[in-house]
């Protein structure tokens, strides 16, 4: 194995943020479609968590987080300065991903699964998500991206989680009082990079032809 080997769910945000990156990146991998109701054992053997992203690196190193797979693609090619906020040091754009993969991401999955958490409003999650949320819409008021003049990886690393959320309610989405951030994912949305991550494979199977990602 030369290209580092890539297991991947398509709709999954941790999976999308890590794409975004390889792509960014311009690092080709050998990609494995992932069916989570049915996860490969290879998965399994890479990484006991069996969550994607995984990537198993060409000397046998595995990196099984999304922010260490972005952080690894961008240190060897950062072409367009994910790494290089221009407003705020990097110790700070990374703390915006952590506040909210820790602080945003469970309120995110009250608020699309309220039933399962027991939650009896509905609308209880979304309105605790709402300072998160309003505290970008504060960010982008003062920057056009959420640290600095241009996108970073905490604009990469974010969007597929405002995404999910948007999609609870678009219609209540759309009422908030956040016109820059409604703005900004419209804006991610329609990127040719997103369109690119999002690439349609066929699931993985053993014995199957190597499927490249990006497509040459």
């Amino acid at each position: 194995m030369t290209l580092p080997l890539l297991y991947s769910f398509r709709r999954c945000p941790y999976a999308m943020r890590a794409r975004l990156a390889l792509l960014v990146a311009g690092q080709t991998c050998e990609l494995r479609e992932v069916v989570l109701r049915d996860k490969p054992q290879a998965l399994r053997e890479a990484s006991p968590k069996a969550t994607v992203p995984v990537l198993v690196l060409a000397d046998g190193q595995v990196i099984d987080e999304s922010l260490a797979i972005m952080q690894w693609a961008l240190a060897r090619h950062d072409p367009l300065g994910w790494c290089r906020p221009t407003h705020g040091a990097p110790a700070q754009m990374l703390a915006l991903v952590t506040e909210s993969d820790t602080g945003f991401k469970p309120l995110l999955d009250r608020a699309k699964y309220p039933q399962r958490f027991g939650l009896a409003d509905p609308l209880a999650p979304r309105i605790a998500c709402a300072p998160f949320l309003a505290g970008l819409e504060q960010r982008l008021a003062q920057t056009p991206f959420l640290c600095g003049g241009h996108a970073t990886l905490a604009d990469a690393a974010l969007f597929p989680f405002v995404r999910q959320f948007a999609g609870v309610d678009p219609d209540w989405f759309a009422q908030q009082p956040w016109p820059r951030l409604q703005q900004w994912l419209l804006d991610w949305q329609s990127t040719t990079l997103f369109a690119r991550a999002m690439q349609k494979f066929a699931p993985w199977q053993p014995g199957d032809a190597p499927q490249l990602f990006p497509q040459p």
